[in-house]
Formats: structure tokens, C-alpha cells, sequence
């Protein structure tokens, strides 16, 4: 990568695109509780662009795009018994709703999402530097992932709808909801990661307060006025501000029944804490994880460098499920990194709405000089920047830095980056990587590149009690969406996929009674007269 270009990255106001151009300042100060749009009138947080704008001076600097309100745990509280209201213990009017009903509320809030498309798709852009393509692909993940998640309700209730006999006792086991949730999402994927559990948690009847991520906060505006439309009073509270400040006074109070959190696992652990009952909080968490790259000796390196570059520099190397440290055997490590390095060089850098563009500015204020000190302790503890101008900084923009050869003094060899910077360590024994998952805090996933059988069987076996997934001879990822996402050790509590959301924010419950004919005639009537909403054979179709 010329150097130049790296200078150069940032463009001047005039030359972004009009259709993707933050025109004016947005200054928002709306959220949302009860069911009622409300206007903020106190402190509010200015969100920066990680975007900088050249001015004709020749200065950059980072370009203000708006602001978000401060709430204080006033409002979050207010927002919180709005939520308990409209659960009233199980008894409110969205918990008591049948499965079709609630379908019916969320479709007419995807068909608003949808309207909404290009607004959000821009500001994913200006506020975490997410290319056009991703963010375009972040939104549309995000609609499939509510519509599968909806057909999966309707398949499941569907198996509901009929009645069990078992040792002279019928009964109908149906899933219910917990209560009232807190739902707090991640910078990275602040759509579509936050959704996956808020949409599920509302499916099955739990009402919701929620709180957007840190940064990626403007993009919730455009949605406010769609959840007011679409849920009833209180089942859905917006609230902004900084999360121990808002949060911390809600677990205190011991109203909160479920707490999905993705994040680090000591932001987790602290709110965690603050619960007087933890036993009654259920938690779903996706937090940190330090996922390794295993290249052995027999590996198709042209398969293992392509897979390996987009796992460690996929949104910059910020995901969860990134590949963040590569084993790779000293016999090929030479002609490994020579291949990496290669693809690295033809990687796009810009800004976000350049065509083609794969680096883009990094949003986490501070993140730049934390990389670079990464760096700099490697270098000093042996290791080499193996790429051309790998580690330079301009304001806001990193370039990727591969680290070579890595060891066990570093402070990359433990510590989870979250961002582009790419350790290799070099390895002969296959011990080596397995000791190295062992001994780590995190157990989310792993990638294994070779070719012999019986040397990826005996890896497998080596790790599947100490990750969630293997991938073979391909990075980590999260999807299929249908396929189960969680992890071990500090990376995970609980598990996501479209099916498994719906199960993890609700419980199984059941009505039973002996087998006789005055029960089953009760029954009956129940289920002719339509008296309940939960013992009932209707099917949705």
C-alpha cells in the first residue's frame, strides 16, 4: 500500500457523494417510553464521525454529525416500570396475546423498518465507518433475520397446538415469556446484533427496554416513531445515555427478568452484579473472544490466506467471531505470510461509501493509539511488522499491521484487539495451538487449514469441549442464522440462533390433567368457547 494514499485517505467536504452527505447537524433529543415519543431537554452526548473532513488549510479533523440525549436514572427508571406495567406480572395485555396477534405487531414494524432502508444504511456508515456494502448487507440480515425468526414462532407454536398423552396425563406444553428484559447491543453490528435478541424477546411476549449501543446510537432515531406505531404502551422503552449510568439503577432494582448483553464479559459481570436476586436474572450474553486460525503444514495456503484475510480484516477485525490470532506451521509460514501480505497490499482503503473500499476509519475514540501500543510492545519483545507500512496511523485510520513471530510475553497473545492488527505465531507441534485454547479465558470458535483427515479429526476432538464451533478450512462467522451462536469460558452465556432466541427469552410451561372423561370434557369446553389464550388448538397458518 502506497503510503500516500494513506495520508491522503480523508476527503474534503466537497468530494463526498450528495446522496451519502451528513447535510445538517442531527440533533436528537427524542426517546421513547410508555408508548410516548418524549423531547429531552438536559445534557447530550455529540456524536463524532469516525469520518475526518480536510479543511482548506489542510487540517483534519473528525466531523461532528450529531448529538444523543444523556438520560439520567430518572428516565431510565421511568422506562423500566413502563415495561413492568405492561407486563403486570404476566397479565398485561401483550404478554396475554395470542402468538398470531404479536406476528402481526412485528410485521408491521418490518414493513416500516424497510422504509427506513437508506437513512439507516447511511448513518451505519458515518457513525462506525462501515462500508456501504456492509451496512446495505448489515440492514438486510437484519429484516431476514426478524422474518425467519417470525416463521420459526409459527412453526414452533404450531407443534404446540396439539395435546400430549403420557402415562395417563394430557397435557399442552406451550413456551410463555420470562418478563421484562434489558437489551443492550454492540458497536459493530448495532442493527442487526442488538435485534437478534430484542425481536425474539418481544416475540415471545416479554416487554423491552432497550438501550443502543455506545457508538451507532442516530441510527435508532429513524425508528422511534415505528416502534410507538407498532407495540402497544410500554412493551418497547428507547432510552440513551451512558450504560452504568442508566443501566446500573435498573438491575439494582430486581425488576429486570432477562438482560441481553453483547459486549465485553466485565461490563457484563459488573451489571450482572448489581442484581439482589441473580438466581432469577436469566442472561444472554455475547461477549469476548480471542478466536485462533490453525494452519498446518499440508494446507491449501492460496484457501488459507483468502479465508484467513477476510477472518482477520472483515470490518476492519471488528467482530467477535474475527480471526485474531493465526497458528501457523513453520514449514509454510514463510510462503504463509509472503501470500497474506500479497492479498493485504490489494486491499481498498477509504471512506465508507467508496466503492470496492475494505479498510475503512475505526469509530472507537482512542482505538488507533491502543493498536499502535500493541504494536510497539511486540516490536519490543521480538516481533517484526512483516507488512509495508503495517501500523501507520492517520487521525481515525489504521493500517493493518502483521506481527511476526509473535510469543507468549506479548500483550497480543492474549489480549482480543478488535481491530486490524494480526499476530502469527509459528508452530511444529500441534500441541502448541491446543495448550494455547486451553489455557485461554475465551471459547467462542476456531478455524482449522489442512488437508489430512486424521490430523483435523484429532484437532476436533482437542477442542470441541473447549469452543462452540470449528470451521474447516474456512473463517469464523456467526451465521447461517439458523445454526446455533454461542460460546464457552468468558465468550458467551446462553445460545442465539433463530430458533434458539426464541427458546432462551421464554420457558416452557404446561397445563395437565389425569385421563378422564370429565377433565376431557373440560377441556373441550375451554378450548370450544375459546376461554383461554394459552390451552387452545388453534393453528396458524
Amino acid at each position: 500500500m502506497d503510503l500516500e494514499k494513506i495520508k491522503n485517505v480523508f476527503p474534503l467536504e466537497k468530494d463526498i457523494p450528495k446522496e451519502f452527505a451528513i447535510q445538517e447537524f442531527i440533533e436528537q433529543r427524542e426517546y421513547l417510553i410508555d408508548g410516548e415519543i418524549r423531547y429531552w431537554a438536559g445534557a447530550v452526548q455529540e456524536i463524532q464521525s469516525p469520518v475526518c473532513i480536510v479543511d482548506k488549510s489542510g487540517k483534519v479533523s473528525r466531523k461532528a454529525i450529531g448529538s444523543t440525549p444523556l438520560l439520567t436514572s430518572k428516565e431510565s427508571t421511568e422506562a423500566l416500570e413502563a415495561a413492568v406495567k405492561a407486563y403486570n406480572l404476566g397479565h398485561g395485555y401483550w404478554p396475554t396475546l395470542t402468538v398470531n396477534e404479536r406476528i402481526s405487531h412485528m410485521e408491521r414494524f418490518v414493513s416500516k423498518m424497510k422504509e427506513k432502508r437508506h437513512e439507516i444504511v447511511k448513518l451505519l456508515m458515518w457513525e462506525i465507518g462501515k462500508s456501504l456494502k456492509d451496512a446495505e448487507k448489515e440492514f438486510d440480515r437484519t429484516v431476514v433475520y426478524i422474518i425467519d425468526t417470525i416463521n420459526a414462532l409459527k412453526d414452533s407454536d404450531r407443534d404446540a397446538s396439539r395435546f400430549e398423552m403420557q402415562e395417563g396425563v394430557l397435557a399442552q406444553i406451550r413456551r410463555v415469556p420470562l418478563g421484562v428484559a434489558v437489551c443492550m447491543g454492540p458497536f459493530n453490528y448495532p442493527l442487526n446484533e442488538t435485534f437478534s435478541t430484542m425481536m425474539p424477546a418481544l416475540l415471545m411476549g416479554n416487554t423491552v427496554v432497550f438501550k443502543p449501543a455506545k457508538y451507532g446510537v442516530l441510527l435508532i432515531q429513524p425508528l422511534l416513531e415505528a416502534f410507538k406505531e407498532c407495540f402497544p404502551k410500554g412493551v418497547i422503552n428507547v432510552i440513551f445515555g451512558s450504560g452504568r449510568a442508566i443501566i446500573g439503577p435498573l438491575m439494582e432494582t430486581g425488576k429486570v427478568d432477562l438482560f441481553a448483553f453483547i459486549g465485553t464479559n466485565t461490563g457484563a459481570n459488573d451489571l450482572k452484579k448489581l442484581h439482589p436476586k441473580p438466581h432469577r436474572l436469566k442472561a444472554v450474553l455475547g461477549l469476548d473472544a480471542k478466536n485462533p486460525g490453525i494452519v498446518l503444514a499440508d494446507a491449501d495456503l492460496q484457501v488459507a490466506v483468502k479465508e484467513s484475510i477476510l477472518g482477520s480484516l472483515s470490518y476492519n477485525g471488528q467482530r467477535c467471531t474475527a480471526l485474531k490470532i493465526l497458528f501457523v506451521h513453520k514449514n509454510i509460514v514463510d510462503k504463509f505470510i509472503e501470500a497474506f501480505t500479497e492479498e493485504l497490499g490489494k486491499l481498498k482503503i477509504g471512506m465508507p461509501w467508496d466503492e470496492g473500499v475494505s479498510l475503512t476509519p475505526l469509530p472507537e475514540p482512542g482505538k488507533t493509539d491502543y493498536l499502535k501500543g500493541l504494536v510497539d510492545d511486540a516490536l519490543q519483545h521480538g516481533a517484526k511488522v512483516m507488512n509495508p507500512n503495517g501500523g501507520v496511523v492517520n487521525e481515525t485510520f489504521f493500517y493493518p499491521a502483521v506481527m511476526y513471530p509473535v510469543n507468549e510475553h506479548m500483550r497480543l497473545y492474549k489480549e482480543e484487539q478488535f481491530g486490524p492488527v494480526i499476530p502469527i505465531v509459528p508452530f511444529s507441534d500441534v500441541e502448541t495451538p491446543i495448550r494455547y485454547i486451553v489455557n485461554s479465558s475465551f471459547g467462542q470458535q476456531a478455524s482449522i487449514f489442512g488437508k489430512d483427515s486424521k490430523q483435523i479429526a484429532y484437532l476436533i476432538d482437542a477442542l470441541v469441549n473447549q469452543v462452540s464451533r470449528i470451521n474447516i478450512n474456512a473463517q469464523c462467522q456467526r451465521g447461517p442464522d439458523t445454526m446455533p451462536f454461542n460460546g464457552r469460558k468468558d465468550s458467551a452465556e446462553g445460545t442465539l440462533s433463530v430458533k434458539d432466541a426464541l427458546r432462551a427469552f421464554s420457558i416452557r410451561a404446561l397445563v395437565a390433567t389425569k385421563d378422564s372423561e370429565d377433565n376431557k370434557e373440560i377441556i373441550r369446553q375451554i378450548i370450544r368457547e375459546r376461554q383461554s389464550s394459552f390451552l387452545t388448538t388453534d393453528y396458524i397458518l
